[in-house]
């Protein structure tokens, strides 16, 4: 004997109006409806009646032949009448009755990992403005093709090698220039823009591209530059960093920086006269005589074009300094930039005069306290050396 809760029966209840105690008045009156055109119901008015009551409603559709009720409820996410529905399905095509196909999922598309993002390395900036950038891209194989490009602010990029390295090999680089603060880490897009600006640089003092500098411009996405690079304008704050310029020659960086040689020797040059002169001058008034000479030599240099010049190198040490965890460098610099850039002149940069001042302590080519102490004239000052020969990093990155 069938079941009371099996679906003909129930659907046969439904349909003489037999009482059925077990289910709730209102569900049992909604279910009579549907049960009088069960092809008819929609798969949402039967998802909404209890499970077997919902059941008796698709046999009714099954007895009637009709597939649209168990089609629309083998996609429900009741899971007990979707599965309910399938079965239903399947009676209906063993009869013979045509029933679509049920839709075959979109398959998943193929993930394609995402490409590594891949850091490159930028140096300081040496005195003569000269910059070392390690671009690198992945290539098929796996490995990398980086390129080592030396560049300066004046001409532009001046060598460029392109050469393949392994992925550890490279990590094992970006770990020991970091490590040494002789280089930074820059995004792939931050150190193709330095290249375009130095690529544009070349152009504009007609400075012959390198051999592979087409290349690795068109492999990194950029092209030369055709607008100059500025710094933002003076901020009110800046005054305070500029009087403290002087501290950035305490960095490791800059501290290696000095005027080019033939500012050098004028240097020099005063400071010889102050020592020989033959008014009767104390120690110190000397010093001071020689300080102020010194700094007029300073003002003198800073024309607006190296104004903007150092301007611009001091931009990049201060993204450097941020980048090493030296804010308060960092701070100092962008103020310095943004004053020598911009202007105004006053009150002069403190960088700038330290530039010069700090050549007249190198090598003892000028204390007239100490000779004072050494009681006598000092002998002629020898002219300073030019700047130290370039040095280089394992890698090929120009060191400071």
């Amino acid at each position: 004997m069938p079941h009371p809760h099996e679906p003909r029966p129930l659907l046969d209840a439904l349909r003489s109006g037999a009482p059925l105690p077990e289910f709730a008045p209102e569900a049992v009156e909604q279910a009579r409806t549907l049960a009088k055109d069960a092809a008819a119901a929609t798969s949402a008015a039967v998802e909404a009646l209890p499970p077997a009551l919902a059941e008796a409603i698709l046999e009714g559709a099954v007895l009637a032949g009709s597939t649209a009720l168990p089609e629309a409820l083998s996609r429900s996410s009741v899971k007990l009448l979707a599965k309910a529905a399938k079965k239903a399905l399947y009676r209906l095509r063993s009869r013979g009755v045509a029933v679509a196909e049920a839709p075959r999922p979109e398959p998943e598309p193929v993930r394609v990992p995402e490409p590594e993002a891949w850091p490159c390395l930028a140096t300081s900036i040496t005195t003569d403005g000269k910059r070392g950038l390690i671009l690198v891209r992945p290539l098929r194989g796996g490995g990398l093709e980086a390129a080592q490009v030396v560049f300066t602010d004046e001409l532009g990029v001046l060598e460029l090698t392109l050469t393949e390295a392994t992925r550890s090999s490279y990590r094992k680089r970006l770990k020991e220039a970091t490590e040494a603060h002789y280089a930074i880490e820059v995004p792939r897009e931050e150190a193709a823009a330095q290249l375009s600006e130095a690529a544009g640089l070349n152009l504009r003092t007609r400075t012959p591209f390198p051999q592979d500098l087409e290349p690795t411009l068109r492999h990194h996405g950029v092209q030369p530059a055709t607008a100059e690079f500025t710094v933002p304008p003076p901020e009110p704050e800046d005054v305070k960093g500029v009087m403290e310029g002087h501290t950035l020659h305490e960095t490791m960086e800059i501290e290696a920086w000095l005027p080019p040689e033939p500012e050098m020797r004028k240097v020099v040059q005063k400071a010889e006269e102050i020592a020989n002169s033959p008014l009767a001058l104390t120690p110190a008034q000397r010093e001071e005589q020689t300080l102020q000479a010194v700094r007029a030599l300073a003002r003198a240099y800073f024309t607006p074009e190296q104004r903007k010049r150092y301007g611009l190198r001091l931009w990049w040490m201060a993204k450097f300094f941020e980048r090493t965890d030296r804010a308060s460098a960092a701070r100092v610099a962008r103020s310095e930039a943004r004053r020598l850039f911009h202007g105004p002149e006053e009150p002069f940069s403190r960088f700038a005069e330290t530039l010069f001042e700090k050549i007249i302590r190198l090598g003892e080519l000028l204390s007239p306290a100490a000779e004072a102490a050494r009681g006598g004239t000092s002998p002629t000052p020898a002219s300073p050396a030019p700047s130290s020969t370039e040095r280089r990093s394992p890698g090929g990155l120009i060191l400071p």
